[in-house]
């Protein structure tokens, strides 16, 4: 469960709580992955643009780091972490109808999220579908490639397979590019600083979790 701690810092002469938000672990996650990702992009894209340098080996071995912290990710949401909190269930549905309807001009009153909102949880979903398909296709793309622990075999797909795998593989690397401008859009929103000080620091203070979340859904 997440935890309330002492803040040093004060605002008007009263002290604040800190509520923690990210484990050191989660947030460690979080930016190698980045770092993972940003990699491969550039490993990717830089030599269609023109920019040559030995871009093979980075990529791939950048990749098979990428699926293994990934599947300690989800070894983790499983059996060590509540999965519960990137659920989407009706209420989400529900708060993503208001949210939208409020875009548009209806006055519905703004309802409190739990620890992640709608928006967060279906982009959260979003990402997971795209970067497995990119880090299956790419373990799978490995078979035609010489690495220091196996022979390149890519005989183990016919043409049109490996077509697929190509296509599918390509169209998911597009797709993270498009995931990283809106994650980087919305992070860097002022609106959304103290989310990613969170993930910097781990934690949010007491008085973003009283305005931002409703706490019987987010219970620290």
């Amino acid at each position: 469960m997440d935890q309330i701690t002492p803040n040093r810092r004060t605002a008007g002469g009263a002290g604040w709580d800190r509520v923690r938000r990210h484990t050191l672990l989660d947030r460690t996650y979080h930016w190698l992955m980045a770092l993972c990702v940003i990699v491969l992009m550039a490993t990717a894209f830089l030599p269609i643009l023109g920019i040559k340098f030995e871009w093979l080996d980075i990529h791939w071995i950048t990749g098979v780091a990428l699926a293994a912290l990934v599947l300690i990710h989800i070894v983790r949401a499983l059996f060590f972490q509540d999965w519960r909190n990137m659920w989407i269930g009706w209420t989400d549905l529900r708060e993503l109808w208001r949210d939208t309807a409020r875009l548009l001009g209806s006055r519905s009153a703004l309802a409190l999220p739990g620890k992640y909102d709608a928006a967060q949880k279906l982009y959260h979903l979003g990402v997971a579908i795209v970067i497995l398909a990119v880090v299956g296709t790419g373990l799978l793309m490995l078979l035609k490639i010489d690495t220091p622990f196996w022979r390149r075999n890519p005989y183990w797909f016919s043409a049109d397979t490996w077509g697929v795998i190509y296509v599918i593989h390509g169209f998911a690397a597009m797709a993270i590019v498009a995931t990283v401008i809106v994650h980087l859009y919305f992070s860097l929103m002022p609106d959304s600083w103290y989310l990613l000080r969170a993930m910097v620091r781990g934690w949010i203070s007491g008085k973003e979790y009283a305005q931002h979340y409703d706490p019987s859904r987010w219970k620290a």
